[in-house]
């Protein structure tokens, strides 16, 4: 009796690992640019990153981006509602008809906007909720917000300029450019 080996290396280092990883690095350069943790637009490029435009936008767009958005406004909102009744923010009881109340809202929104907002919303809820202090807590869900969407805007130009059938797809693209240029310099 064999047992075989669960565990399948990969046999080689695919286009979609060298964009997502080139992606995620040029983030994390150019936010060090302005002083600014790259972490949240990382977390944007790897979901966001996809065999072609469609699944990146699917990925990244719908489900990382929608989600982050509906997840922190409504954890915005119910964090402040919060705050009148326990001004100081600390954890109480309360919190947890909170957190019941703003995943049924965060559920609601999500299966009107986008179904797949739903798991990266609630992460993005929790952590307003639970783990933002007081005096941060709007600009870390905005910040929250503003850096996946830069990090997913990222992935998704790469997503649209290298697909998987780049090769082909690209000199196909030259050549209607060149028709394009050349019949406006005609006209």
């Amino acid at each position: 009796m064999t047992i075989e080996n669960p565990v399948h290396l990969p046999k080689k280092i695919g286009m979609r690992n060298i964009k997502t990883a080139v992606t995620a690095g040029l983030c994390a350069l150019i936010y060090y640019f302005f002083d600014r943790s790259p972490a949240f637009a990382c977390i944007g490029v790897i979901f966001g990153m996809g065999q072609d435009l469609a699944d990146g936008y699917k990925n990244g767009g719908g489900n990382r981006l929608y989600g982050t958005i509906i997840g922190g406004l409504v954890g915005m909102l119910l964090f402040r509602i919060y705050l009148i009744f326990v001004p100081d923010g600390h954890h109480t009881p309360l919190l947890a008809l909170f957190t019941l109340v703003g995943t049924v809202i965060l559920i609601l929104a999500c299966q009107s906007f986008w179904t797949g907002g739903v798991q990266p919303g609630g992460v993005v809820l929790c952590i307003i909720l639970f783990n933002t202090p007081v005096e941060t807590y709007v600009s870390y869900a905005l910040n929250r917000i503003i850096d996946t969407s830069i990090g997913v805007i990222m992935a998704l130009i790469v997503c649209y300029f290298f697909p998987m059938n780049w090769r082909q797809i690209w000199p196909e693209r030259i050549a209607r450019y060149k028709a394009w240029l050349a019949k406006k310099t005609a006209d």
